[in-house]
């Protein structure tokens, strides 16, 4: 007779083990998968801050251009040389009541 008995392992002894280091697998993916999408998520994050920062420095230029390009002597000059344009006199000037 042998001193050993072979040993059964039940089926309450194998969930006791298998589902737990199942569970411990699972939530370390999650754990993973998490960390890898916050990295990208930060990164995309950096890029769209920098591409809004370019705008706005875009956004400043052009309005800088447009004040200088529509500024009133700008405009009068311009009229004076390319259209030909004058100040009327007094005489030239018709004023209309409303």
């Amino acid at each position: 007779m042998s001193v050993f008995r072979p040993v059964s392992v039940g089926r309450e002894i194998l969930y006791l083990l298998v589902v737990p280091a199942l569970l411990v697998v699972c939530s370390a993916l999650g754990v993973i998968y998490s960390s890898f999408m916050t990295r990208q998520l930060v990164t995309e994050f950096q890029q769209l801050h920098e591409q809004r920062n370019a705008f706005q420095d875009e956004w400043g230029q052009l309005l800088l251009e447009q004040s200088t390009l529509g500024a009133f002597s700008r405009v009068e000059q311009l009229a004076r040389k390319d259209l030909k344009m004058s100040v009327p006199s007094p005489e030239q000037t018709v004023m209309i009541d409303l």
